[in-house]
């Protein structure tokens, strides 16, 4: 079975054109009908995948007789979730797997409805439930898991325990389901140190790593792992874990710099084991991930604050020990070059008084930390909009519902990081204004001109020849792209399909793209 790039890569001229007309919002009700019922595979994918549809659109896609054109609709991510829902039934597994999967690993759009998640939990195949169907949970339906009254529900829950109060999961080891309470007894033997040694993977691995930094690690793991390491991050690994006694802590704290390891590792009075030790990490990451350990005992602190490699001490001084004072007095230097992507909403609401603290400091990271948070007061929003740190700006207009217009067109402007595209998708992203910047050096910015009505007809023109392809594309779709230009692009192979889907189209065009649909309702 193709997948959707084999399927657009195989689409010629013509059908690649009829795409554009799906996507084109001066396209009547008749025609998307039409190109939903005659029109290739190709077409169909688009038509269903890409755009928002009208109801009645919708209801003919739920009827399609193609199990793969009704695939597409179930990870259309512009659409209500619930219209994607009325495929949860679906009698073919291909679609209701893709249901499952929702419209992408980074999907984060509004969540299906909790029943229709509910009804996948206790009928869906297992294999079909893994992937992303998380990322479609509503944030209170991930709350209500661990108790929730259905027994397979509350068994996803179990996965969450690290998160739960006390009480929850003595209830969970008690449940009256099987599955459940079974599940709550695996999560309870990663907590039992010995337990935790005798599955321990004795190679570098996913279960090796995920033991070393999150389980409860016996006294011997602690000891092999500071002596004969098995891998070469073995002992920043275990730095982060909070289960550390406090003399591995001071231990990892005072781990060598590369330079004195390096000495050391010259001598000719060691062993293969003490060999092994010395040339395991890149020793700097030790550090740096000890520096966050909340057992860090003050003169831990103030050595790793004075520590010779800058990320250590930009590491320590976010410690939560510190006064203010004390953390202005620490030379660190904050990157500018960072990812400052969307984060989830938490599944424990933060808690506001710490969040106001983080807001206020002095500290950049730690405002960031700030800046994440989805329900950020609005004082604190309109004191961090105009924050003078890039990171902190960028993150509150990523992640806050209510992030001003100025401020997502000051981020997108100012940001060329992953997920600077999904600032164009926040709800108060701003048109007007947009037209000044057609002749930005930034390419990005320049088609972003092109969400502007009032560019000029010899601007978009112009900007249809630009030399970068997404410029070409984002004013080939521009409605003052003058007509005999449109016509042209509409046989050119590389802008034809973003032609066809130019809201300017004229209706004698529209009706000759339709009349050469020549696929079959299966798309064969």
């Amino acid at each position: 079975m193709p997948t959707p790039d084999e399927i657009w890569q195989d689409a010629d001229l013509p059908t690649r054109r009829l795409a554009g007309l799906a996507l084109n919002p001066a396209a009547s009700l008749e025609v998307l009908l039409h190109l939903l019922a005659q029109a290739p595979l190709a077409v169909r994918m688009v038509l269903c995948r890409d755009r928002v549809l009208p109801a009645a659109v919708v209801d003919a896609v739920i009827a399609h007789p193609d199990h793969r054109t009704r695939s597409f609709f179930a990870r259309n991510p512009h659409v209500d979730p619930a219209q994607r829902a009325r495929l949860l039934d679906d009698p073919h597994w291909f679609v209701r797997a893709h249901l499952a999967e929702g419209p992408g690993p980074d999907y984060d759009g509004p969540p299906l409805p909790d029943d229709a998640v509910v009804h996948m939990i206790n009928s869906y195949e297992q294999e079909h439930l893994g992937g992303s169907l998380y990322r479609q949970f509503s944030p209170g339906l991930r709350r209500s898991m661990p108790t929730h009254p259905d027994p397979k529900v509350r068994a996803w829950g179990v996965g969450m325990w690290t998160w739960l109060p006390a009480e929850t999961r003595a209830a969970l080891l008690t449940d009256p389901d099987d599955e459940v309470r079974s599940r709550a007894q695996g999560h309870l033997r990663s907590e039992d140190p010995a337990w935790v040694e005798s599955v321990l993977p004795d190679r570098p691995c996913h279960g090796r790593t995920d033991i070393l930094m999150h389980r409860a690690l016996s006294r011997a793991v602690m000891d092999a792992v500071l002596t004969a390491p098995a891998g070469p991050q073995d002992r920043s690994m275990i730095a982060g874990n909070p289960t550390l006694p406090p003399d591995v802590v001071r231990l990892l704290a005072a781990d060598p710099d590369p330079e004195i390891r390096a000495e050391i590792a010259g001598r000719t009075d060691l062993g293969p084991a003490e060999r092994r030790t010395l040339a395991a990490d890149p020793v700097p990451d030790v550090r740096r991930a000890i520096a966050h350990h909340p057992d860090l005992g003050p003169a831990q602190r103030q050595a790793l604050a004075t520590d010779p490699d800058p990320g250590v001490r930009l590491a320590v001084s976010v410690h939560p020990a510190w006064s203010e004072e004390e953390r202005a007095g620490i030379d660190y230097a904050v990157p500018l070059d960072g990812l400052f992507l969307f984060r989830p909403e938490p599944l424990t609401p933060p808690d506001p008084e710490a969040v106001r603290r983080d807001a206020l400091s002095t500290h950049p990271m730690l405002r960031r930390n700030a800046a994440r948070v989805h329900t950020l007061p609005a004082d604190l929003v309109a004191r961090l909009t105009v924050d003078d740190d890039l990171g902190v700006r960028v993150l509150l207009a990523q992640n806050h519902p209510d992030a001003p217009a100025a401020l997502l067109l000051r981020s997108f402007l100012e940001y060329t990081g992953h997920q600077r595209d999904r600032l164009l998708t926040r709800p108060h992203f701003p048109v007007a204004g947009l037209a000044v910047h057609a002749d930005a050096e930034d390419p990005a910015v320049r088609a972003l001109a092109a969400r502007a009505p009032e560019v000029p007809p010899a601007a978009v023109e112009r900007l249809t020849r630009d030399p970068d392809p997404a410029v070409r594309a984002a004013f080939a779709r521009h409605r003052n792209l003058p007509p005999s230009r449109l016509a042209e692009l509409l046989d050119d192979e590389e802008l034809g399909h973003h032609a066809a889907s130019n809201p300017a189209l004229p209706a004698p065009a529209i009706h000759a793209l339709v009349n050469t649909c020549t696929g079959s309702a299966d798309g064969e």
